[in-house]
């Protein structure tokens, strides 16, 4: 390769990193903008689209105290597929809920090898013999015995002897507990 050409490859390679700089310099200012879009194509009127729909429900109920609402769709690895959404007002939560009673769900949740499980489990590891032959979770005994607090708990269910399932209902749920759960 002569220096001509040499060159030329090397004013190409410039044209392209100074093109590319101008793309990217071009995305922030349009970020910068009040009202644009983010990368997502979604506006920052959007943000709240889901607390904006649940202060006109409280406000239709008259609802002063404020309320929450969790809600979710989800569809597994093993493609099954998940919607839900519960809601509560505030007075209901603070007020009229036996707190105590969540006390052994969020216990069943709080040791790693459940939690594993549960993982496994919503992967698509549904058996015990399939559970088993993760690393790390134990004897079989003690895998049963952490499968059995879940189940006592409602984070798991038996349709068959020997395999688990995470009810329907407590899918969206868990995720949205991790969810919670990161600092």
């Amino acid at each position: 390769m002569g220096l001509e050409e040499r060159v030329a490859e090397l004013e190409h390679q410039l044209d392209t990193r100074v093109a590319e700089l101008e793309r990217r310099l071009a995305a922030i200012e349009q970020r910068a903008e009040p009202g644009a879009p983010d990368r997502a194509g979604r506006r920052p009127d959007q943000d709240f689209w889901a607390l904006e729909g649940l202060k006109s429900q409280l406000a239709e109920l008259g609802a002063d105290q404020g309320g929450v609402l969790f809600t979710g769709t989800v569809r597994l690895p093993t493609h099954e597929r998940y919607d839900w959404q519960y809601g509560l007002v505030t007075e209901t939560v603070l007020n009229e809920l036996d707190w105590s009673e969540a006390a052994e769900s969020f216990a069943a949740l709080g040791h790693p090898v459940r939690m594993r499980l549960l993982r496994e489990i919503l992967g698509g590891r549904r058996t015990v013999a399939e559970l088993t032959e993760l690393d790390g979770l134990g004897t079989t005994g003690q895998a049963y015995h952490h499968l059995r607090q879940l189940a006592a708990a409602g984070w798991l269910h038996s349709p068959a002897r020997g395999r688990y399932e995470v009810p329907p209902g407590r899918v969206v749920p868990l995720l949205v507990a991790l969810a919670a759960a990161r600092p």
